[in-house]
């Protein structure tokens, strides 16, 4: 786990060979009550955290990677930030912990690059032949499995 505090580091993968630091200006938390369990200061434990991040106005991603973060994560941006709640620790400092983690897990697969396309192969004329020869030997066999005639 990352510590709730400070600076955002990503590690190093595939789309970030140098890792990625976000600054601790550029993030925003929020807290309120849990509904999860907490026993007696489940109402009075301010635990859940929202963490609030702008991909648009980030000073830490360059351009590129800007848009494609834009572009992977759309669907979860509210009003052009990216939102990440956490409430499933009793304690507000691992729910901290646990909304930067899955923050930083989120921009690494978004920075991803696209896996390879497929390039279609055809099959090989031996396998063609050996596929039809095998269907050959099946059918006869199953013509075998008759009757006798009566001649």
């Amino acid at each position: 786990m990352s510590a709730p505090t400070g600076d955002l580091s990503v590690p190093p993968g595939p789309g970030i060979p140098k890792g990625l630091v976000i600054a601790a200006g550029e993030l925003h938390e929020q807290f309120s009550r849990s509904s999860g369990p907490g026993g007696q200061g489940v109402n009075t434990a301010d635990s859940r955290v929202e963490l609030r991040f702008a991909p648009d106005d980030s000073s830490s991603l360059t351009d590129a990677q800007r848009a494609r973060v834009l572009a992977a994560l759309a669907e979860r941006l509210v009003d052009g930030r990216l939102v990440v709640t956490a409430s499933e620790h009793r304690s507000q400092l691992r729910n901290r912990s646990a909304a930067r983690d899955r923050l930083a897990a989120m921009l690494r697969e978004a920075l991803a690059p696209d896996p390879p396309t497929r390039r279609p192969t055809k099959r090989t004329r031996g396998s063609q032949q050996r596929r039809l020869d095998a269907k050959k030997r099946r059918s006869a066999l199953k013509v075998h499995r008759g009757r006798p005639s009566a001649d």
